[in-house]
């Protein structure tokens, strides 16, 4: 029988499932067509995609073969940066609406923010929220929200927002706690998504977390997506393994106790992708 996944309130009502299916990297066509009904068989009931993963149209397929209602599902899918801009964002959603086969969308991000590369990055950011805004009013999004926003690009967005953010994806596992842009999203009522919250292979093959690991009779991978939830994050774990894909959503039965979660929480930095939203030059 399929897990059920509880849900987080965003700060709109609106409910999302507190473990996503990530599809990074995941190529198009027979290899995101079967690993995304594979989570959805699981139980799986929140799927995260991009248009930069270029697996969209795949993802929709697996949506229209599933037989499940559209309104037991949390999609997601976020703008590319050379997509921003207020008509260009607007173009975008509907190009990627056309891919997905999709009414409307549940969770609608900016990808990264126009950062210091950009001369005009503040009003760049602010025009493509502009449409995000639109979209949202006129229905097409059930929540709209932010990826890779640092505090500092999160205050600057909301000098001229009408509505805030209600999510900010960043990177976060283990060694890669990103401590300032959490308390700041948990201050102004954003839910925090993990991406890549299993980090990279070396970190499955850390002496400490494979320890603690062990304890528990769970795998790596299951204490990172544990340790995220009881931080309060939403993790968005991605395999295209049908055995991993169940097991990472196999998390629900054990707790965590306070030291392994202090203990988690003091690695050092293990890995990960080295990207800094301040400086990535696409």
């Amino acid at each position: 029988m399929p897990t059920t996944i509880p849900t987080y309130r965003l700060s709109n009502g609106v409910e999302i499932p507190q473990i996503g299916f990530g599809t990074w990297q995941t190529p198009d066509g027979d290899t995101a067509l079967h690993s995304v009904k594979t989570a959805l068989q699981a139980g799986y009931r929140h799927i995260d995609t991009a248009a930069a993963y270029g697996n969209e149209a795949s993802i929709g397929q697996a949506i229209a073969d599933s037989g499940i209602d559209r309104p037991d599902l949390f999609i997601t899918t976020k703008l590319w940066n050379t997509e921003r801009g207020y008509e260009t964002t607007l173009s975008a959603f509907e190009q990627s609406m056309r891919k997905l086969g999709l009414d409307y969308l549940d969770l609608y991000l900016i990808h990264w923010p126009a950062n210091a590369k950009h001369s005009d990055g503040e009003t760049i950011n602010a025009e493509t929220w502009r449409a995000f805004e639109k979209l949202y009013n006129d229905g097409r999004i059930k929540a709209i929200g932010v990826s890779n926003f640092l505090p500092h690009h999160l205050d600057a967005l909301t000098k001229t927002a009408t509505v805030a953010p209600m999510v900010n994806q960043i990177e976060y596992h283990p060694g890669q706690l990103q401590t300032e842009t959490v308390d700041y999203c948990t201050a102004h009522d954003m839910v925090v998504q993990a991406w890549s919250p299993l980090g990279t292979g070396k970190m499955l093959s850390d002496e400490t977390l494979t320890g603690i690991a062990a304890n528990y009779g769970k795998s790596v991978a299951q204490v990172c997506i544990r340790w995220c939830l009881q931080n309060g994050t939403l993790p968005l774990p991605k395999s295209v393994t049908p055995e991993r894909i169940r097991e990472n959503l196999d998390v629900l039965d054990f707790t965590l106790t306070d030291a392994d979660m202090q203990t988690i929480n003091q690695l050092p930095y293990i890995g990960g992708s080295g990207l800094n939203p301040d400086t990535v030059t696409f």
